[in-house]
């Protein structure tokens, strides 16, 4: 129970569940955004009533009926990506790492006194490796 709990208290969990249910939310007001005013403004110009409704193709099954394939709703599914992406990158990737550089900075660390980069250690420990062999 020990490791449990020390593993649930460890700071990098909560912060985890955090962002899952921040997230999630997030989310939620995102989709809203794309099907309310995004796939209709679109639709508009496909003279369809929302994206998911746009661009229908038609093909005919095997028992005589049809089935109707509707590839606006793609197009909304990567518009809502390309959305959700966009406001993490400026509203959480870039602000921190504005934020981890006034703090380098702050300190007096440039970049070359902060220590070997994870590829450069990589390619040490590969040279090492190498030259065992």
């Amino acid at each position: 129970m020990k490791g449990f709990r020390d593993f649930i208290l460890r700071g990098n969990v909560i912060d985890l569940a955090v962002a899952v249910v921040i997230g999630a939310a997030f989310t939620a007001i995102v989709n809203s955004i794309v099907t309310a005013v995004i796939n209709p403004a679109i639709g508009a110009l496909f003279q369809a009533e929302s994206l998911n409704e746009a661009l229908p193709v038609t093909i005919p099954t095997t028992s005589g009926g049809e089935a109707t394939m509707y590839f606006g709703a793609i197009i909304g599914a990567a518009i809502n990506f390309l959305i959700v992406a966009a406001v993490v990158y400026f509203v959480l990737v870039l602000p921190v790492n504005k934020l981890r550089e006034r703090q380098a900075a702050k300190k007096g660390i440039s970049e070359e006194e902060a220590g070997p980069t994870e590829t450069q250690l990589l390619a040490e420990i590969r040279d090492l490796l190498a030259s065992k062999q």
